[in-house]
């Protein structure tokens, strides 16, 4: 009888244990596959958190129907803060406005956190294609319209809507070439069979410093940490396009505010840890956050932006 109390007691401890361990774990849900900058950035900020709070943080990678399943997740999840989604700027801002019967409501499904992080666009040309500055590419291209190409991971990418902004601010007309990834759109590009591309810095950097590719001009307000050498586009004269690749953190709707104001806190004191802002530098991207309502705010405003260039360039997702 002892011994079968001993096993009851021991079996409850372990259920409360178990119960109080389940309470205290944070998920931070990848809706994309290990490996990309969704996760490693999910996976930096779990260990940061982790440290922190002392308590179990895990990354849960759950791609599938263009991060739509991940989504879907944290949006069903306790309004608790246990479970915060990582994604990159284009599910927020361009997917809404490109897809038809896209299944959600960003401001009403979710609630902003923070910003993460951010890496910098740039536009390159191919050593082959002797463009040596934006100025040269502009007067050429208006010269002789359709002359120049410019590659895309695919249609309705933030680099496709890049260039889709160049061609308007500039008043050019560059023929969009899209490919099925962000590998093969560079390969053709270093081959120099499509002469230009707007890609993010760290697929590039090696390839710009190694004289393959020329760097024309990055997409943001100021020049990167990581390649300082490069000018933006605006101090070419080129003001208003601005797109860079950003990665934000979203809670569900309902969270408590002083939930979310919290969290947001506790993330901007990790990210700006010297080791951390190292870590981030190494993957091309640089801290970028903001306050919760400082992010709303960001959201909504691109958000509107995208929607006008897809709506006055007529772009239809595949």
């Amino acid at each position: 009888m002892k011994r079968l109390t001993a096993i009851v007691f021991a079996l409850s401890l372990f259920s409360l244990t178990h119960s109080v361990q389940s309470q205290e774990r944070v998920t931070l849900v990848a809706p994309f596959p290990p490996g990309g900058p969704v996760d490693t950035l999910a996976r930096i900020l779990a260990d940061g958190l982790q440290k922190k709070y002392a308590q179990v943080v895990v990354v849960e990678n759950l791609p599938g129907a263009s991060g739509n399943l991940g989504i879907d997740k944290v949006k069903r999840a306790k309004p608790d803060g246990k479970t915060l989604l990582v994604i990159p700027a284009g599910n927020l801002t361009i997917n809404p406005s490109l897809m038809s019967n896209f299944p959600f409501n960003i401001e009403r499904d979710f609630v902003p956190v923070t910003m993460l992080a951010k890496a910098p666009n740039v536009l390159v040309a191919s050593a082959q294609s002797k463009v040596g500055s934006v100025r040269e590419l502009i007067t050429q291209a208006k010269l002789k319209p359709t002359q120049f190409s410019y590659a895309s991971p695919g249609i309705g990418s933030g680099l496709h809507l890049a260039g889709e902004l160049f061609k308007q601010v500039t008043e050019t007309d560059i023929l969009h070439v899209p490919y099925k990834g962000t590998g093969p759109a560079l390969n053709d590009v270093l081959g120099g069979s499509v002469p230009l591309m707007f890609s993010n810095l760290p697929a590039t950097l090696g390839h710009i410093r190694s004289g393959k590719l020329i760097a024309l001009g990055l997409t943001d307000n100021a020049r990167s940490t990581v390649a300082p050498e490069i000018p933006t586009l605006s101090e070419q004269g080129v003001s208003g396009v601005v797109v860079t690749s950003w990665y934000g953190l979203l809670a569900p709707a309902g969270t408590p505010l002083a939930t979310v104001e919290q969290l947001s806190k506790d993330v901007a004191e990790i990210l700006s840890q010297t080791h951390i802002k190292e870590q981030l530098k190494s993957q091309g991207m640089s801290d970028a956050t903001q306050k919760p309502s400082e992010f709303a705010l960001h959201i909504k405003q691109e958000t509107q932006t995208w929607a006008r260039i897809i709506k006055t360039r007529g772009i239809v997702a595949e």
